[in-house]
């Protein structure tokens, strides 16, 4: 098999939380009087930077403070973080991987404390080799950490047998920074449009996600 390792996004990819992202920044918009978002809005402009994708939709961060707005953000987004559910199949899929001998882990633009807290929460832990998240709530990006999570796995020097699987463009960003491979889905926070034309495989759910995966054979 050409792949011997699968680094999962979390966000969007394997827990189907998009809904509640957009609800939680809908009332900090209504309350910075600004209009607010449809999902179909919030999946044609979410990328990282998340102050960039702010600062899109009309907030002032001369005048308003993006940090303060971040732990509002987060704060309301922990408090109903549990009303989420895994995306369709994730265990079935997870599982499948691991019966095949790849082995899992997981890299995240969220807070590492709170990746695990929500890794356990769904009983997924023992999937996964190493959970790899920010040590901040600010969402920069994710690449340095993921030279580092590869540099932990001890795979920095065979990067060719890693393919990271998220939801959004800058999950492919991350992987062409650590060598890796990328298969994007189109079921997280970016539309499949905006993930299409970036020469890089483009799937609609996880149980295609694992196919593809198993499928690639040198």
């Amino acid at each position: 098999m050409r792949y011997r390792h699968v680094i999962w996004d979390w966000n969007g990819t394997l827990l189907d939380d998009a809904w509640l992202c957009v609800e939680i920044l809908n009332g900090l918009m209504r309350e910075a009087n600004l209009r607010p978002l449809t999902v179909d809005e919030y999946r044609a402009d979410f990328a990282f930077p998340v102050v960039k994708f702010y600062e899109r939709r009309g907030f002032d961060f001369k005048t308003h403070s993006f940090d303060k707005v971040s732990e509002q953000y987060i704060s309301a987004y922990n408090r109903r973080r549990f009303e989420c559910k895994l995306q369709p199949g994730t265990v079935a899929m997870l599982a499948q991987l691991r019966e095949a001998g790849l082995e899992q882990s997981v890299l995240s633009a969220y807070h590492e404390d709170t990746l695990r807290e929500a890794v356990e929460h769904y009983g997924l832990t023992k999937f996964f080799t190493r959970l790899s998240g920010l040590d901040n709530i600010r969402a920069d990006g994710k690449v340095d950490r993921g030279k580092a999570h590869l540099r932990a796995l001890k795979l920095h020097e065979a990067p060719h047998t890693v393919v990271l699987i998220g939801d959004t463009a800058h999950d492919h960003e991350v992987a062409a920074a650590i060598g890796a491979d990328c298969l994007l889905l189109h079921h997280g926070h970016m539309h499949p449009t905006r993930l299409s034309g970036r020469g890089v495989s483009v799937v609609a759910n996880l149980a295609e996600a694992v196919e593809w995966v198993l499928a690639e054979r040198d």
